[in-house]
This record gives C-alpha cells, structure tokens and sequence, in this order.
C-alpha cells in the first residue's frame, strides 16, 4: 500500500464512520456528556462489546475524543465526547464516494425514521427547494450553522433533571442546475 492508498483508507474509513445508525446515535448521545463504553452501552440497550467496537470507530476516524478515565471495579474505562463543529479534516477536503453517499444516506434515514417513531409532540419541519441569490444561502446557511452550535453546546448529559428529550436534524445543499 502506498503512502496515498493510506490517506485514501482514512478518507474512506471516516465517512464510512457516520455512516451507521447506531453511531449516529452514539454521536448524539455524547453531545454534552462524557461517557464510558460501559454506560453508552446501557443507554443505548447494547452490549458493552458492541458499544467498544463503535466507539473506536468513531475515535479512529476523529469524531470522538477520549475525555479520560474513570476507576472501575480495579480498571480504568475510558470517557468519550463528541465534540460539536469538529469535523475530521480528512472529511472536510473529501467528496464521498457514491458508495460511500449511499451508506451515509441509509444510516441517517434509518435514524431518522426511528426518532420520528419515538417523538412526543408535534413536528415543527421546514421543507424547501428554491432558488436564492448567494448571500441569502449563505445567512440561511450561518443561521442553520448557529441553531446547530447552540443545540450541541448546551446538551446536557442523558436524562438530566429539567431538561427535555428533543431531535434536531438539519441537511442543506446546493443542487444541480
């Protein structure tokens, strides 16, 4: 394998991270807290083998940082974090694959599905294909960005007392002409 083939294999290996259910879930669950491999897995109703092997994923494509380590029945157990708005810069420079667009494409209608079916209210949804000048997308764009950032940053851990269980999903794109 040469030295590009490697780059290519990171490439690959961090857009196929997302592109599975279970690890969007893991993503999302580590959005405002620190939590070990162990209490991923009771959280999310997996094995604790299951939520190792996902959650390595995630660290080794750079979704997730290891936030340290926790004493454990004589053993230490690692901590993990999504941090919001840090991407892999392998991602950032990378136009996936069609294969790759299509697991990605599978993992979040998967997802998405399942948090429909698990909502408690009424939907606020907004649905547009239009036309925009550039700077009208490019505020849309910094606002959506801005809704993200405040979502991610004030997450608080599972189940925390006052707080609500809510879903907050945004997808924007240019498309062909």
């Amino acid at each position: 394998m040469s030295l590009g083939d490697a780059g290519d294999e990171r490439q690959r290996s961090s857009l196929r991270a997302m592109a599975h259910p279970l690890r969007l879930r893991m993503l999302s669950l580590l959005t405002g807290a620190e939590l070990s491999a162990s209490e991923v897995a009771r959280e999310l109703e997996i094995t604790q083998a299951n939520a190792s092997y996902h959650l390595r994923a995630l660290v080794k494509a750079g979704y997730l940082i290891e936030a340290g380590t926790q004493k454990v029945r004589g053993g230490v157990a690692k901590k993990y974090r999504y941090i919001a708005g840090e991407m892999p810069a392998d991602r950032r420079r990378h136009e996936p694959t069609e294969a790759d667009f299509e697991l990605w494409l599978a993992a979040h209608q998967a997802e998405l599905r399942r948090r429909l079916l698990e909502r408690s209210a009424a939907i606020f949804d907004a649905d547009a294909e239009v036309w925009l000048d550039p700077g009208d997308w490019e505020r849309a764009r910094e606002l959506v960005q801005q809704a993200s950032l405040l979502v991610h940053q004030q997450a608080k851990p599972p189940r925390s007392e006052g707080t609500k269980r809510v879903n907050f999903m945004a997808i924007l794109f240019e498309m062909t002409s």
